[in-house]
């Protein structure tokens, strides 16, 4: 099976030999539409098959979206059951319930830390985060470049891209 890529050059090529012969302008156009057309059936089977994939991404991605809400879901519910069972031997006054598959204690936890007024902290307890670096500002900068200005360092690119409509 001949690639997309391999078509387009070999229609690139004859359409330049074509060129170069001295052709009637009607027997170019003809040729050349006739050469186009297995071009046009590629180039649409593969982004039929692009957009095919595009949407297998988005359906995965809503997957991936139902089940994280799933397993946040589920990880509550555990912990809620954990700290109903802990609530209720604490209530009994009960330290420890033994069974062949595990031993519950309640235990002493290590002392946290409670910031009830973080404005009355010294400064050496306060943590001050790194300015992230800076970044350039692409439309600030494409801006001035269209206003004529000249921006050292920086250059407006044109390229092109695929329209699907």
């Amino acid at each position: 099976m001949t690639s997309l890529y391999e078509i387009a050059a070999a229609y690139r090529e004859d359409a330049h030999r074509l060129a170069d012969l001295d052709l009637p302008p009607e027997v170019v156009t003809d040729t050349l539409d006739a050469m186009s057309g297995e071009l046009e059936v590629k180039a649409q089977n593969v982004v039929f098959f692009a957009r095919d994939l595009q949407a297998t991404a988005a359906a995965i991605k809503d997957a991936e979206e139902q089940m994280a809400k799933r397993r946040k879901a589920i990880e509550n519910r555990a912990r809620h059951l954990l700290e109903y069972v802990q609530g209720c031997m604490e209530t009994a006054e009960v330290q420890k319930i033994e069974c062949p598959h595990f031993r519950l204690a309640i235990q002493a936890k290590p002392p946290s830390v409670d910031v009830y007024e973080p404005g009355l902290l010294p400064a050496e307890y306060m943590r001050v985060p790194e300015a992230p670096p800076a970044a350039p500002d692409k439309k600030a900068i494409a801006d001035a470049i269209k206003e004529g200005r000249e921006v050292p360092g920086a250059r407006l690119v044109h390229g092109t891209r695929l329209a699907i409509s």
